[in-house]
């Protein structure tokens, strides 16, 4: 598998991502909102295919999945990456406007582009693809305060198991990659809240570590699939939490 899309992929994950499949010779479709930032990136690679766009805006996605299928003939991997954390509190403390625009990214966000790229894998010669849905601990375990972030990574986790099933007819493999504590933006965001709480933060991991992750579920031949897989911090508490 050669070409590959990448959602959120202007900071974080996304682009620690990016570069690594950039790195590795893939054709790398960059999906973000800030075309400043994945154009200047695609001047620096001629694999790189900027597409910028919001996820949740069904035209715009769709658009830009059009384009990158057609100038690179094929879509081989999606990974669904896009997310946000909006500010936290209890449910009666979290305005509706940060739950809304929560369901919005991360959920509505996800369908979007899986449904792209899942119309795009099944109707291309040679059929068939993956996709790699960007879940989270909290799609297991839930933080204190974070109840929109968390029911809407749970909501991926049953995005990832229908696309998995649905997709067996059409050689599309779905799996989801947990993810705990890489040191992104909004990680850094979280700990720095615990510091000045007077808390101690959660270990952190390099954001490396879990792009590494993908491209070994991006790597695997069609008739292997990693379901799901835990990449974190080895001493966060995730064992022993919830």
């Amino acid at each position: 598998m050669t070409s590959i899309i990448v959602t959120g992929a202007s900071s974080g994950i996304g682009l620690a991502t990016a570069e690594l499949f950039l790195a590795q010779g893939w054709t790398v479709g960059m999906l973000a909102r800030s075309a400043d930032k994945l154009n200047a990136l695609a001047q620096k690679h001629a694999n790189a295919v900027s597409l910028p766009a919001d996820v949740t805006d069904p035209e715009a996605v769709k658009t830009v999945f059009r384009k990158f299928a057609n100038k690179v003939g094929r879509l081989d991997v999606l990974f669904n990456n896009a997310g946000i954390f909006a500010p936290g509190g209890t449910i009666d403390e979290i305005a509706l406007e940060d739950w809304y625009q929560s369901v919005n990214v991360n959920l509505n966000g996800m369908f979007l582009c899986a449904r792209e790229a899942f119309g795009i894998m099944r109707h291309q010669d040679p059929q068939g693809g993956r996709i790699i849905n960007n879940g989270s601990i909290a799609a297991h375990v839930p933080r204190p305060n974070s109840v929109h972030y968390s029911a809407t990574k749970h909501a991926v986790t049953g995005l990832t198991r229908s696309l998995s099933l649905d997709g067996r007819s059409f050689g599309i493999a779905c799996g989801q990659i947990d993810i705990g504590n890489a040191r992104t933006q909004m990680v850094q965001g979280l700990v720095d809240a615990a510091q000045a709480a007077g808390d101690t933060p959660d270990p952190t991991m390099a954001v490396e570590d879990a792009a590494r992750s993908v491209l070994h579920m991006a790597t695997l031949p069609p008739e292997a699939n990693v379901q799901f897989m835990t990449v974190m911090a080895t001493t966060m508490p995730y064992i022993g939490r919830g």
